[in-house]
């Protein structure tokens, strides 16, 4: 098996600074940023998925953790991909039932939720939650009930925990985990968390939201896009609503805009 020292130096030894100048300030992090203090070695996420690829298979469960409890921003991403790749293994529609697969998801889940506080940065989130949250959402589980089940209300629970928490990507990854249930044709969590981060005061979070609604729109209904934003165009910040109707047409799309809010929140009209 592959320990996570292992992983961690080889990363360290690519490390690149012309690159990790360019990544610290293309991800805020600043005093005052929203990535402050975020320390990173210069590696684009193609190589850290390569490393995923080449160890991936081999990295037990116990070493995941040293890997997201690193300092460095591309360990901690090749700790979460790890995790994701190991869920996707384990969610495929031949093992969707299976209990040791159902067993090993709850794991990871909890797992992912243990150290969602690690995923601070949007990339980390965007790469990571939809794919294992978002997924596991539409899932049998045995977490929430004695009995294996879609457990539904309790899901809802843990999401909504996500949503008020105070960590902004906590918040971030209750609206972007919406990507998965969407993609497989179910519209309830991304209305459900548009709605409650509607008036969210963050530009990351105007932007998540309206990525998930544009997303809902193209893969379930854009009626429904169109139904919700006749009731709530009028309250969007103007950055969620241009990206909620980047794929409607330059008509619709400006009929749209001239009902929503200046982006100090002031309608328009």
């Amino acid at each position: 098996m592959t320990k996570a020292k292992e992983i961690i130096e080889y990363m360290e030894s690519l490390k690149n600074e012309k690159q990790r100048k360019i990544l610290m300030r293309f991800f805020k992090t600043g005093p005052g940023e929203y990535g402050f203090s975020d320390e990173f070695l210069g590696l684009k996420v193609p190589q850290t998925r390569e490393v995923v690829k080449a160890v991936g298979k081999n990295v037990g469960m116990a070493e995941v953790p040293e890997l997201l409890m690193s300092p460095w921003h591309e360990v901690r991403l090749c700790g979460f991909l790890i995790l994701v790749g190991q869920f996707e293994k384990l969610s495929t529609k031949r093992l969707e039932h299976n209990a040791e697969a159902i067993r090993k998801r709850d794991e990871i889940v909890e797992l992912y939720l243990r150290y969602a506080e690690r995923a601070n940065n949007w990339d980390l989130v965007d790469l990571s939650v939809h794919k294992i949250l978002g997924h596991w959402l539409l899932l049998p589980t045995a977490l929430g009930g004695g009995e294996v089940g879609l457990h539904t209300d309790y899901k809802r629970q843990l999401l909504d925990e996500l949503a008020k928490s105070p960590c902004l990507w906590k918040q971030r990854m209750s609206m972007v985990c919406s990507w998965k249930t969407s993609q497989l044709g179910d519209p309830s969590w991304c209305l459900r968390y548009a709605e409650i981060h509607l008036h969210h005061p963050h530009d990351l979070m105007h932007k998540a939201v309206g990525w998930m609604l544009r997303e809902m729109g193209k893969r379930v209904s854009m009626d429904l896009l169109r139904e919700f934003l006749r009731q709530h165009a009028h309250e969007m910040a103007r950055t969620t609503l241009r990206y909620a109707i980047e794929k409607m047409s330059d008509k619709e799309r400006s009929m749209w805009m001239r009902s929503s809010l200046s982006e100090d929140g002031v309608s328009v009209i």
